[in-house]
């Protein structure tokens, strides 16, 4: 399928929101810009929300704290001066209490994604490879049909490059990636036997690409459709345009076509008005959540729900009941973009688990059985460095994924792969 063609303005607005508003995302290292309708911009630092009425019509909590994480389970969360400093105990199950490596020298890595056998494969954003991370955690090239190696027809420029990976759950010798081309963002299918991938074949073209806010995160979700997430590529008003395919949750058939049920008849558009969307992930009730990048002022976590708008760029933060009424869905929860800048996103644990790179910390939302959600708190704060991705695997382990050979000072030897272990 082919998106339709829309010129791309060169804007670098980042923003995002918390607790119930519909929210702007934006680029890896925050930035600088304007919006309208925003909660106020003097809250400290820390998770800051309100009480609020989530997308479900539940009630949420999105508290305030900021965690002082460490790996060794004595993970404690600090004031923003509203009073609340939750404190967990070493004998927390939801506390880090070990951290092993699991590869290292990842140059630039974008996703992890898991295989049946338990290995993984990680991609390589500006090298545009994908490498296998055996459980031992032996390191090895998946040769493409590129040049030497490397996936055909990725340009990396700034954020874009080879970015999202998914594995078919019904076959995982299909292997899709998000990645930057000449002309666009672009989705492919490439069969991955023998440990070599075959030829790509293009599933969606024509997703709108800038030096910043090309999303790219992709995912099957549990009705076996294939979702897409894109940004903005800084034409901010595009995220409002519903025919235009940045700033958008899309929803797809494994052959790019627009999946059945979708909120907007022969449109692959399950959600708009976002920023830049770089985590998505389900709970065990089928619920979406999804994460956005903020401008100057907010991150966030939304609850995506087919057809919302989600307020980029006219709502910033938890906005207003004013806004509520004019039909933007509040997020769950926010963040100021010092603290999260969250990329991947997982959900498992009781929890929703979000990355965060210039906040360098891993934050955890408790999230309960009937999808509300509690207050937030940060591990591994000053401990990795940045995060780009993070895996709930089968045995309750978490895989986090770092990102300092990008935008950060990277350790001797970044970027790593690493497993934590929760008490």
């Amino acid at each position: 399928m082919t998106a339709p063609s829309r010129a791309v303005a060169a804007a670098a607005a980042l923003a995002v929101v918390v607790a119930g508003c519909t929210v702007d995302v934006g680029a890896d290292a925050g930035g600088t810009g304007t919006t309208s309708s925003s909660a106020s911009s003097t809250a400290s630092s820390g998770t800051t929300g309100t009480q609020s009425t989530a997308p479900s019509g539940t009630s949420t909590s999105s508290g305030t704290s900021t965690g002082s994480g460490s790996d060794t389970g004595t993970d404690t969360a600090g004031s923003d001066g509203t009073g609340a400093q939750p404190t967990p105990s070493t004998a927390d199950p939801t506390a880090v209490v070990g951290t092993e490596v699991v590869a290292r020298n990842l140059a630039v890595p974008w996703d992890v994604v898991r295989l049946p056998d338990g290995s993984h494969l990680v991609s390589l954003r500006d090298e545009a490879r994908i490498v296998h991370v055996e459980r031992s955690g032996a390191v090895s090239a998946v040769p493409a049909t590129g040049p030497d190696g490397r996936v055909p027809d990725v340009e990396p420029a700034g954020e874009g490059g080879l970015l999202g990976l998914a594995v078919d759950p019904e076959d995982s010798t299909a292997v899709y990636a998000y990645f930057t081309a000449a002309e666009d963002n672009r989705v492919v299918r490439m069969r991955y036997a023998d440990g070599r991938l075959g030829e790509p074949t293009v599933v969606l073209r024509g997703l709108p690409k800038a030096v910043v806010h090309n999303g790219g995160r992709i995912a099957f979700g549990p009705d076996n459709q294939l979702y897409v997430a894109t940004g903005d590529a800084t034409e901010r008003g595009g995220a409002q345009d519903r025919g235009y395919l940045g700033g958008k949750i899309l929803r797809i058939t494994r052959d790019g076509q627009p999946a059945q049920g979708n909120p907007f008849p022969g449109s692959p558009v399950w959600s708009y008005g976002h920023r830049n969307v770089q985590g998505i992930g389900w709970d065990g009730a089928g619920r979406l959540f999804a994460s956005e990048f903020g401008q100057n002022a907010w991150d966030e976590l939304n609850q995506v729900l087919p057809g919302r708008n989600y307020g980029w760029p006219v709502v910033e933060g938890p906005g207003t009941a004013e806004d509520s009424a004019r039909g933007f869905t509040p997020p769950l929860a926010s963040w100021r973009t010092d603290d999260a800048s969250p990329s991947g996103l997982a959900v498992g644990r009781g929890a929703v688990w979000l990355a965060a790179l210039r906040g360098e910390r891993l934050w955890r939302v408790p999230l309960d059985a009937d999808g509300r959600t509690g207050q937030p708190a940060a591990l591994l704060q000053g401990r990795l460095g940045r995060l780009r991705d993070v895996e709930v695997e089968p045995d309750g382990s978490l895989l986090v994924l770092t990102n300092n050979t990008y935008r950060g000072s990277p350790a001797a030897d970044d970027d790593r792969l690493v497993r934590l272990r929760l008490g």
